[in-house]
This record gives structure tokens, sequence and C-alpha cells, in this order.
């Protein structure tokens, strides 16, 4: 009998280690989390965008803006990004990479090693697109749309190893947009007609969350992102010194004219890390 109480107190105490070992090889992941993520956000330039008018006002784009000679005012051509002078021929700077910052919130619930949940975020985000036409005066026209901050709600699904977790996610996403138009033209005037100021699209990204403690975790993170960005249009109309052959607002049409840009869209490219708090 003396022996089995020993025996008893080292089995006992055997499992006591066992079961916390075990728990930190294999935790669950069900519950709610908090989180803050940051990382670096690019915008895929799109090459082929242009600047759009609508010559007659009729809401419908597409038309040529000719000067007094019949030829195309806008032949010099366009480019993704910022004119760096008047000339077509000295192009454009590309946007630069911006930042993001966000926070989390999400539940997930596990079924074995599957783990599904939902997430919601906003972020604040630093990051431009550009876009620039080139008129045979010489002048440029400088469109830009900037991403200041992004909501999304989001469905996540993953699979459990050990103290990882690697998953993939999609959703929705709403941003809002900061609108903005330059020019060094300086024969017309420049009003703007219409100045949506948000976008709507869709997410979808992958990433590992690897368990650091039993409330802590970290994750790297890719995330794609699909905008469709409000309309904004500007008129070049006269601003009383404009002679009457300059192309914008020549005869039929002497009210002006709107212009916009061709792409609606923008893809957004996010490379994250950040770390949960799990309750």
């Amino acid at each position: 009998m003396n022996y089995l109480l020993p025996a008893a107190a080292l089995s006992l105490l055997t499992a006591g280690v066992a079961a916390p070992a075990l728990a930190q090889s294999a935790p669950d992941w069900s519950g709610p989390y908090i989180g803050i993520y940051g990382g670096a956000v690019d915008n895929k330039e799109n090459d082929g965008e242009t600047l759009v008018f609508d010559r007659n006002l009729d809401g419908t784009f597409g038309e040529t803006v000719t000067t007094s000679g019949g030829a195309d005012a806008f032949a010099p051509g366009f480019c993704g990004g910022r004119a760096q002078s008047n000339e077509a021929v000295t192009g454009c700077l590309g946007d630069d990479t911006g930042v993001e910052g966000s926070i989390r919130g999400g539940y997930d619930w596990q079924f074995g090693s599957i783990v599904a949940g939902v997430v919601a975020e906003w972020s604040g985000v630093n990051l431009s697109d550009t876009a620039t036409g080139f008129s045979s005066t010489p002048a440029n026209y400088v469109f830009n749309r900037e991403v200041n901050d992004m909501a999304a709600i989001r469905a996540r699904v993953g699979y459990a190893m050990g103290p990882a977790l690697v998953y993939a996610t999609g959703g929705a996403a709403y941003a809002g947009v900061k609108n903005s138009f330059s020019t060094t033209n300086t024969a017309n005037s420049f009003t703007t007609m219409t100045d949506e100021d948000d976008a709507d699209g869709w997410q979808a990204g992958a990433g590992l969350e690897w368990r650091l403690a039993r409330n802590l975790s970290v994750t790297g993170e890719y995330l794609y992102t699909s905008l469709n960005t409000g309309d904004y249009v500007v008129r070049a109309g006269n601003n009383g010194t404009t002679p009457a052959t300059n192309p914008f607002i020549l005869a039929p049409n002497t009210a002006g004219t709107d212009i916009a840009r061709s792409s609606d869209e923008m893809e957004l490219h996010a490379f994250r890390i950040g770390m949960n708090v799990r309750f």
C-alpha cells in the first residue's frame, strides 16, 4: 500500500503535465478575438487608362476633343501616374506604395481541424491612384483619387495544425475616396460637376495565424481588394477670355466639355502583419 500512493501521485502529476502540453500543441480556435494590423498596400497601375470626354454634355463619354483644324487635341496621349511636365514625352511618375493600419474583431468556430468564422475590419489607408492626359497646347490634366479609409466584412475558413492556422478569407469592402484635379491649362475654367467620394467592392486573400500563447497569436496575411469608385467629372469651360477656337468650347457645343477617367476600378494588393488577442 505504501508504494501505491506514490505511484498514484506520479500518475496524476504526469497527466497534469501532459494535458497543458497537448493543449498548447492543439489550441482551441473557437471564440471571439480582436486584433491590430499594419502593412503595405500597392495600387496596380492601369497602363491602358485614359481620360474620356463628353463633348456635347449628354452624359455619354468617349467623344474626341478636336482643334479648330479637326486634329485630336489629345494626340500626345495619356499615362498612369502624375505628369512630370506639360510634355507627354517626359512621361509620368508612378504612384507610391501606400501604407495602412487596421483594427478588427472576429469570431471563430472550430470543427475538428476546420476553423470557420467571420471578421469585421476598419483600416486607415494612405494610397493614391493617378491618371494624366496631355493636350497639344501643350498642357497636362491630372486626375487623382486617394483612398483614406476602408471597411470590410469577410468570412474566414482555415485548417488548424498544432499552433498554426492556415486560412482563406473573402467578403465585401467599402472605401472612402478623395478626388482631386489639377492642370497647367490656364486658358479654360475647370469646374467640378460630380464628386462621389466612396467606392465599394470585394476582398479575397489568405494568411497564416500562429498561436504564441493561449490567448495571443501573430498573423501574416495577403489581401486583394477590387473597388469600383464613384463618378468624378470636371467641366472645361470658358473663363471669360477663352478664345472661340478653344477645343473645349468649340462650336456648336460652346458650353464646355466634361472630362473623366476612363476607368472607375482600383485593384489593391496588401501585405500585412498583425496580432490577435482571443477571449
